[in-house]
């Protein structure tokens, strides 16, 4: 045995392992956890969104299954041969990451729309589990290691220097290699079984596991890895930033609807690209159509792609017109081909990666028309809402250009009352498109910010047409009086942002 009992509950120093083994031990049970712990962002978001709440309640529950496993794991391994809870532990871990898309496939469906409580209790009970487990590995190791009182410093610290490495080598590999190149449910089965393999070979190498325990172990993982590849997928595709999938509109054959995470995002007409089913991409249309004729040559730059239903309206519109579309995920842009129809073209083109630094790029005055189309309805990229970005907007602009942004917020509404007291200094005037509430006031769901250095149209995007109401400048002035302007240093968009009703 590698572990001699002198009294109940007492145990001499167990036999120490080789060096190697023991930080690869710490290694892969420390990456695993980062591994985990970033995919189940990914694995969330089709049902809660992704939002900075789901991505602290992830970490939040990680750090939390890390302080209980590290410190049940020091206590049982004083009272247990560490051999064997070692082996236990990495087989037990693995069985749990197994378990982990299961969980979230079966909860994930019910907790839409639930808000940030549900989400909470998914990544309880999805990842605190293997965290906790994962994270006995390195006491435990530290405990059969630990032989020499004046070597203790040298081995602790070594084996905490690889368990840093092996979190390190995880967070970097998953978002660099593993979520680019596999879906996000065969990243987690991959590494469920390489940790119970990792846990039956040092078993084997400690003569830790009877072969009824090996067997059992085997039969387990198998048993959970089909359960896990057999759970459907929300996701037509999986890209680097986005569940994506395509439904088809059962009043129109020619229909498609574009899912991206839980968010029903774009609409497009293969048939007919200038059919403008969603309310705001009516009323950008109308405020288009309003100040610019349509056989005027129009250059325009859209920061956000989904289902590029505006950029082909434009061409489509205006026989010289150009649409350079900023998107952020390249894999969207592609799906888009493949499912959506899209053709690109030389006047009609795409330029990926974060429009923050993309539309450095974009010569001054160069666009007579510039649409902001990022934000969703759970999350704000908090850099495309402030002042300084919008005095970007303004050095691409042409001196009369226009911008519109769509907004997405419920009431109270204090995230579109901070982007209109963003907005309002910058420019000559602004108006807001959007449905009323009770009061007459503004209301929840899409808002279209318009804003310009020309005076603009009343009623700039036929709101009253389309059920909506416009809202000029003086108005506006007045509602948002109090609000926070957003800047890069100060941009709390995700606290400000109400997503539900």
């Amino acid at each position: 045995m590698a572990t001699v009992s002198t009294r109940k509950g007492a145990q001499t120093n167990p036999v120490a392992l080789a060096p190697a083994i023991a930080a690869g031990t710490v290694f892969a049970a420390s990456g695993a956890v980062l591994v985990l712990e970033i995919l189940a962002v990914r694995l969330l978001a089709p049902y809660v969104g992704l939002t900075l709440e789901t991505t602290t309640s992830i970490i939040g529950a990680v750090l939390a299954g890390i302080a209980v496993g590290a410190a049940l794991g020091g206590w049982v391994s004083d009272r247990q041969d560490p051999h064997r809870l070692a082996a236990g532990l990495l087989i037990g871990g693995g069985l749990l990451a197994l378990l982990t898309v299961p969980i979230v496939r079966a909860l994930g469906p019910g907790a839409r729309g639930g808000g940030d409580l549900p989400a909470l209790g998914i990544t309880l009970l999805a990842l605190v589990p293997s965290a906790a487990v994962l994270s006995a590995v390195s006491p435990t190791m530290a405990r059969i290691q630990l032989h020499d009182l004046h070597a203790s410093g040298t081995i602790v610290g070594r084996l905490s220097a690889w368990a840093t490495a092996g979190a390190l080598v995880g967070t970097f590999g998953t978002g660099f290699v593993l979520v680019p190149l596999l879906s996000v449910s065969t990243a987690v089965l991959a590494t469920g079984l390489l940790l119970v393999l990792v846990g039956l070979l040092l078993g084997w190498h400690t003569r830790a596991l009877s072969r009824g325990a090996t067997g059992a172990a085997v039969a387990t993982a198998a048993a959970l890895a089909l359960l896990a590849a057999t759970r459907d997928s929300p996701c037509d595709t999986e890209t680097t930033y986005h569940c994506a999938s395509v439904l088809v509109d059962a009043q129109n054959p020619n229909g498609r609807e574009l899912m991206l995470d839980d968010i029903h995002h774009s609409y497009v007409d293969l048939a007919n690209p200038t059919n403008l089913v969603y309310g705001y991409t009516q009323w950008i249309g109308h405020a288009v159509d309003a100040i610019y004729p349509r056989n005027r040559p129009l250059d325009a730059v859209f920061v956000g792609g989904g289902g590029f239903t505006l950029p082909r309206w434009l061409v489509a519109t205006r026989p010289q017109g150009n649409a350079h579309v900023l998107e952020v995920d390249g894999e969207l842009v592609d799906f888009d081909k493949q499912r959506l129809g899209l053709r690109t073209s030389p006047r009609l083109t795409a330029t990926v990666g974060d429009a923050r630094m993309t539309l450095r790029d974009e010569p001054d005055a160069s666009a007579d028309l510039l649409v902001g189309d990022a934000f969703g309805s759970y999350a704000v990229p908090w850099h495309l809402a402030t002042r300084e970005w919008t005095e970007e907007i303004k050095r691409v602009l042409r001196p009369d250009g226009l911008y519109a942004l769509n907004v997405i917020d419920m009431l109270p509404l204090d995230l579109l009352r901070a982007e209109t007291a963003t907005l309002l200094p910058l420019f000559e005037d602004v108006q807001l498109v959007t449905i009323p509430g009770p009061d007459t006031l503004p209301g929840g769901g899409n808002a279209v910010l318009f804003a310009s250095d020309r005076k603009l149209p009343d009623d700039i995007g036929g709101a009253a047409a389309e059920g909506g109401t416009a809202y000029d400048r003086r108005a506006l002035v007045e509602w948002a009086a109090g609000a926070q302007q957003l800047t890069d240093d100060n941009a709390p968009v995700d606290q400000l942002l109400n997503a539900r009703a």
